[in-house]
C-alpha cells in the first residue's frame, strides 16, 4: 500500500499539478489502443513496409506462438492500472521492458515510428520520476542479507 509520504505530490502551479494525470492517462490510452488492436487487429497496417531487419524480428515474435498475446495482455493490464489511478507504481514496473523493447526496435530496426517511440519513453520516466518515493525502498542497497 502506497503511503500518503510516498505518494507524488501535487505541485501548487496550475498547470503543473495536472501533468501527472495527463501522462497517465496518455500512456493507458496508448497502451489500451495498442494492447487490444494486438488481440482485434483493428489499426490499419502502416503504408509503408518494414525493414527486413523489424520484419524479421516481428516474424519471429508471431512465430513463438505466445509472445504477441502475452505482450498484448501485458499492454492492456497495464493501461487499465493507469487508466484507473490503481498501482500505478506497479503498472510503471511491468510496463518498462516492453517500453525497452519498443524504443530498441525503433532505434535499430524501423526508425519510422521513433517519434513515438521517443514520447512513450518520455511519459514512462516522467511518472516514474514523479513516483520515486516509491521505488525508493526497493533501490535501497541492503549491506547485511539478513535484515530485510
Amino acid at each position: 500500500m502506497t503511503r500518503i509520504a510516498d505518494a507524488p505530490r501535487n505541485p501548487t502551479g496550475t498547470a503543473a499539478r495536472y501533468l501527472p494525470p495527463a501522462a497517465r492517462i496518455l500512456l493507458g490510452i496508448t497502451f489500451l489502443v495498442v494492447g487490444l488492436n494486438g488481440f482485434l487487429n483493428f489499426l490499419p497496417q502502416p503504408s509503408t513496409p518494414l525493414p527486413a531487419g523489424g520484419l524479421a524480428f516481428l516474424g519471429a515474435l508471431i512465430a513463438s506462438g505466445y509472445m504477441i498475446p502475452l505482450v498484448s495482455a501485458t499492454q492492456v493490464i497495464v493501461a487499465v492500472l493507469l487508466l484507473s489511478n490503481r498501482f500505478v507504481p506497479l503498472a510503471l514496473v511491468l510496463i518498462a521492458p516492453v517500453i525497452v523493447n519498443i524504443f530498441a526496435f525503433h532505434v535499430f530496426l524501423a526508425p519510422s515510428g521513433l517519434i513515438i517511440a521517443v514520447v512513450v519513453v518520455v511519459l514512462e520516466v516522467y511518472l516514474a520520476w514523479t513516483y520515486r518515493g516509491v521505488y525508493r525502498p526497493m533501490l535501497a542497497a541492503c549491506v547485511d542479507a539478513a535484515k530485510p
